[in-house]
C-alpha cells in the first residue's frame, strides 16, 4: 500500500511540473496530452491503493472470524470425549432395579453417581453442549444417523421411533449424532 501511496505522490508532482511548464509557454497540446496521461496514472494508482486497503480489511476480517472460530470450538475434541463418561453414567443409573434403590447402602451410592451426571450435564449446559431432539423427529441426516428401520402403524415413515445413542451438539456444531430406529410402513 506504501508503493501505491507513493506512486500517487510522484504523479502529483510530475503533474504540478507540467503545469509550471505549461505556463512558461510550451506547447499545450503535448502538454495536455501528457497532464490526461498522468491523470490517468494517478486515478490507476488511487484505484490500486483503494484494492489493496479492501483486500486487507477482508484479510483482516477474514483472520478475525477464524481466530473466534477457533476460540469457540477449542474444547470440541474433549467434550467428544466426555460424552462417553455421560453415557456410561447414564447406562449404570438405568441398569439399577427398584430393588437396589430400596437399600439403605445403595441408596447413598445411587446419590452419589446421579449428583456426578447432574454436575456434568452442568458443565455441558454451561459450555452450550446441547442433546439433539430425535423421538417424535422427522430424520435429519445432518443430526441423526439411522440404524435400523422399524415397522410402524402410529408414526409417519421418516419419523424417529427409537434412540440407541443421544447425539449432542456443541453451539452450533454437531459433536456426534443420535444413533436411531426410524419409522417404514408395515409390510
Amino acid at each position: 500500500m506504501t508503493d501505491a501511496t507513493n506512486d500517487q505522490e510522484q504523479l502529483h508532482e510530475e503533474a504540478d511540473e507540467l503545469r509550471k511548464e505549461t505556463s512558461d509557454g510550451a506547447p499545450e497540446v503535448a502538454e495536455h496530452d501528457r497532464i490526461a496521461e498522468l491523470e490517468g496514472q494517478l486515478e490507476d494508482a488511487r484505484s490500486k491503493a483503494l484494492y489493496a486497503a479492501a483486500e486487507t480489511q477482508n484479510v483482516r476480517r477474514r483472520l478475525e472470524q477464524e481466530l473466534q472460530q477457533a476460540t469457540s470450538y477449542a474444547a470440541a475434541g474433549f467434550a467428544r470425549d466426555m460424552l462417553a463418561i455421560k453415557d456410561h453414567l447414564d447406562r449404570a443409573l438405568a441398569a439399577v432395579s427398584d430393588d437396589l434403590r430400596a437399600d439403605k447402602t445403595a441408596t447413598q451410592f445411587l446419590a452419589g453417581i446421579e449428583a456426578t451426571a447432574r454436575e456434568l450435564d452442568a458443565v455441558f449446559a454451561r459450555h452450550g453442549i446441547t442433546r439433539v431432539k430425535s423421538v417424535g423427529e422427522t430424520l435429519d441426516p445432518n443430526r441423526h444417523q439411522a440404524m435400523l428401520e422399524m415397522p410402524s402403524d402410529e408414526a409417519e415413515p421418516g419419523t424417529v421411533v427409537q434412540e440407541m445413542q443421544p447425539g449432542y451438539v456443541m453451539k452450533d456444531r454437531l459433536l456426534r449424532p443420535a444413533l436411531v430406529g426410524v419409522a417404514k410402513k408395515p409390510d
